[in-house]
């Protein structure tokens, strides 16, 4: 099995899944479904002093990198691009 073991100030998230359907109930096209700006923290490097795993994070659009191992997307981004975590769910 492979990881992730993410150097410096990086963090690796799993990426959240794309809401497939409306509240209303219709289905979404693969082109109509918005891009999700979060994930949950899978491991950060040894210089990440905010964040732990298992933390949901709102992060930068145009930062990370984008990487698919397996039937799993991870996001690579730094720490001062996590704009925020998500508590509470």
């Amino acid at each position: 099995m492979q990881t992730l073991k993410p150097l410096s100030d990086y963090v690796v998230a799993t990426v959240e899944a794309a809401q497939t359907k409306t509240a209303s109930g219709f289905y979404l096209p693969d082109s109509a479904q918005e891009k999700p700006k979060t994930a949950i923290v899978s491991a950060v490097g040894p210089d990440v002093k905010q964040l732990k795993v298992k933390d949901q994070i709102v992060y930068k659009s145009y930062s990370p990198t984008e990487l698919k191992i397996g039937n799993t997307e991870y996001i690579l981004v730094k720490e001062e691009d996590v704009l925020a975590t998500v508590e509470g769910k």
